[in-house]
């Protein structure tokens, strides 16, 4: 999920990495609307907001909207400024610390909120600033290392694109392209699990309060450590290929590999 770069992905990278990562940001936007009030996995509105209070005259508002814009901008130029000078030494290291600033973010604002917020404005308006550059960061990491298959933090163009998608299916030629079928099935799963993750995000505030913060990082740990875990299991099972069974194993593979070339 985190380990391969751009063309070296496969479908079932994007996939999981859509989903998982999509779900986090559907409940990160949900925390943010029911405690701030504000959307924050996205900068569509922001625009709009911006645009209202400078033709209005309202600077300091002007400047705090503007700020939000370049906190998601410069979450996404971090992410990408990493993954462009490092990912040829370590591509899964490279790829990690975009999630691992992302976590860092969310546990500063999940514990500020818990212990220290007053509900002031200027607290208000830096958490939300700080959830954006999260945001950011994610979204910055998931379209670089996919080549821009998968963007998960903002729904607009996502949605635009799968409703064309769809039109072009009501043609037999068109629906018979593999690359397409695979767009919408990125596009779709991105859909469900960014819905579905809004939903958790609402219900499990209900329960747990401000501590939705730290189950939004265990599910972006499972994105980091899912490679991990991969790896261990891969290299273990090739200290282990003099084993019968796993010899047995790999010659199936190999022979269905073979089968399937065209």
């Amino acid at each position: 999920m985190l380990r391969r770069y751009s063309s070296s992905r496969t479908l079932g990278d994007n996939l999981r990495l859509g989903a998982l990562t999509a779900f986090s940001a559907g409940m990160v936007n949900v925390i943010s609307v029911i405690i701030f009030f504000a959307f924050t996995s996205n900068v569509t509105g922001h625009y709009a907001v911006l645009a209202e209070e400078i033709s209005k005259g309202n600077w300091y508002q002007a400047g705090v909207v503007a700020t939000w814009v370049m906190s998601f901008c410069f979450g996404g130029f971090v992410s990408n400024l990493v993954i462009i000078n490092y990912t040829k030494k370590n591509p899964y290291l490279t790829h990690g610390i975009p999630v691992l600033l992302e976590i860092v973010c969310l546990v500063i604002t999940g514990s500020y909120i818990q212990f220290y917020y007053q509900e002031t404005l200027v607290e208000t308006e830096v958490l939300v600033g700080l959830m954006l550059f999260a945001m950011g960061l994610q979204n910055g990491l998931t379209a670089s290392i996919s080549n821009s298959a998968v963007k998960t933090t903002h729904l607009t163009g996502l949605t635009t694109d799968l409703g064309m998608l769809l039109s072009m299916f009501t043609k037999k030629e068109f629906r018979k392209k593999k690359a397409l079928v695979a767009k919408a099935k990125i596009q779709m799963a991105i859909m469900l699990s960014y819905l579905t993750g809004g939903i958790a995000a609402g219900y499990t505030y209900n329960t747990v309060g401000y501590n939705v913060f730290y189950i939004v990082c265990l599910f972006l740990l499972l994105v980091l450590f899912y490679d991990y875990s991969r790896i261990t299991v891969i290299r273990f099972m090739l200290k282990r290929r003099q084993l019968p069974v796993i010899n047995y194993i790999y010659s199936i593979r190999k022979k269905r590999a073979l089968y399937s070339k065209p």
